[in-house]
């Protein structure tokens, strides 16, 4: 007999988002091996500046074989070290998050603690700031993984922040009410806190001074928590620029509300080191860091890992051409994915950060539902083999919109991508102007535009029949009275 934890199905492994993930493992798309292929466009995974950092190591090969001037440092790095962290990486990591900053604040590295990955730092702090049954307010649409990354284990709810489109999905005082009322007063649940997304996945959009300054006051009068997911931090391709939380509080000189903001950061996004596991949450409450550094016993990072990328992060001059370098070719990529998608009809929600776009497919769905967006990502997935992330899974308050990830592909694969989308759009236009055509023929005739059973096929072979027989009477009867005339 298994425990509960290992019974229950609250992984959230079957959302769309992990199912596609699956299918894409299954036939994954090869230029020459399989080039009918599924296409990974769901993986938010950061592939376009690998280059730099695989030459880096060629021309610093003693890091790679740990050595150093004394010798090796192999043994002691296989022994046991501080489980907490390196101090030298710690330190490392301190000056480049104030780097990506601006330098705006100092990063203490004894506020630091090292995480396998932002996923153990999001499951961490929950555990640090909520009971089980308590929950934490999001704005949408969010990260799928959050569904599992912070309520699988630990117990607590999420409630959403119910953002649209008709102000770019930006959180607003009321939605931000309406979520805790309906905490409170419906699901009878504690709120501990707000959770935010900076810059946002899936928008790729950064923060405004106007919805840090709603998020931070209603958490003051409310004295709950704010955690802030800043793990795209360095992606920001134009402005407007990346601002932190904490730059936030340090412009408005609110030092004291600092103990209930936490910070989330990972190497994963902005250096694409995402199989490295280098997460970090960064906080000013004492208890939280004293908590959560126990807890990290259980997700360590090994010696190896944070002497190696200490040593990349310590060449301040090799990191400063990297994230220039970086920025450039994302805005490259992100304007040409942009520019593709407008020229087959696509529009996207103007973005300025992350390794995505926020695609609109509203005017591809059959209904304003959400069961046609499942529909919808069925074609798009099996039919034209594309894996894309469907606004559903990321908790979308309106049905239609998809997260499109392109920086983990080679452009060779992007522009294939691009045609089997231009493709599928054109073919489904054509079928669209062709019910047009025949949509008052329809009506006419009392047939169902649209049947949910199985026989909607059937219907429209016997409808085209009618319309056949309709204009072969119709040309009959021109002909004859042509005839007649003619008789005349």
């Amino acid at each position: 007999m298994l425990s509960k934890k290992a019974s229950c199905d609250s992984h959230g492994e079957d959302s769309s988002y992990f199912v596609g993930l699956q299918e894409y493992e299954k036939n994954p798309y090869d230029h020459v091996h399989n080039p009918s292929g599924i296409i990974q466009m769901g993986l938010a995974e950061n592939q376009l500046s690998m280059d730099l950092l695989e030459s880096w190591l060629a021309k610093n090969s003693d890091v790679t074989g740990f050595k150093e001037k004394e010798g090796s440092i192999f043994k002691d790095l296989a022994r046991f070290q501080d489980y907490h962290g390196l101090p030298t990486f710690k330190k490392e990591l301190a000056e480049f998050m104030e780097e990506i900053r601006g330098k705006r604040v100092r990063m203490d590295p004894n506020k630091i603690v090292l995480t396998a990955g932002s996923t153990s730092a999001n499951e961490t702090l929950m555990f640090c700031l909520a009971e089980p049954g308590e929950c934490f307010l999001i704005p949408t649409p969010y990260y799928p993984g959050y569904d599992r990354d912070l309520k699988w284990r630990t117990g607590v709810e999420i409630v959403p922040i119910k953002c649209w489109s008709s102000n770019q999905f930006r959180i607003t005082k009321s939605a931000l009410e309406e979520a805790y009322k309906q905490a409170h007063n419906q699901l009878n649940l504690n709120v501990k806190g707000v959770f935010i997304t900076n810059p946002s996945n899936p928008l790729g959009t950064t923060m405004s001074k106007q919805e840090f300054d709603i998020v931070i006051n209603f958490c003051m009068t409310k004295s709950i928590h704010i955690i802030s997911d800043e793990i795209f931090s360095a992606t920001v391709f134009t402005s407007p620029n990346f601002i932190s939380i904490l730059d936030v509080l340090h412009q408005r000189n609110l030092q004291d509300f600092g103990n209930f903001v936490h910070v989330v950061y990972s190497l994963s996004k902005d250096l694409g080191l995402s199989g490295f596991r280098i997460g970090m949450i960064y906080s000013y409450n004492e208890k939280v860091i004293s908590a959560a550094t126990k807890m990290s016993s259980f997700g360590l990072i090994s010696s190896q890992t944070q002497h190696l990328v200490s040593k990349i992060l310590g060449d301040k001059k090799f990191m400063k051409c990297y994230m220039k370098e970086n920025a450039k070719r994302l805005k490259r990529r992100h304007k040409m994915v942009v520019s593709k998608l407008k020229m087959i009809g696509i529009p996207c929600l103007r973005s300025n950060a992350g390794l995505f776009c926020w695609v609109d497919l509203r005017h591809l769905l059959s209904s304003n539902t959400f069961e046609a967006e499942f529909v919808l990502w069925n074609k798009i997935l099996f039919d034209i083999k594309l894996n894309i992330s469907p606004g559903a899974s990321c908790h979308c308050s309106e049905p239609g919109w998809f997260r499109i990830c392109f920086a983990n592909l080679s452009e060779e694969m992007l522009c294939v991508s691009m045609q089997r989308m231009k493709v599928f759009v054109e073919t489904f236009c054509g079928h669209r102007r062709y019910e047009s055509s025949t949509c008052i023929s329809r009506k006419s005739l009392g047939l169902k535009w649209d049947d949910p059973t199985g026989s909607s096929k059937e219907i429209v072979v016997k409808f085209d029949l009618i319309l056949f027989v309709v204009f072969l009477m119709h040309v009959i009867n021109r002909f004859l009275s042509g005839m007649s005339r003619n008789s005349i």
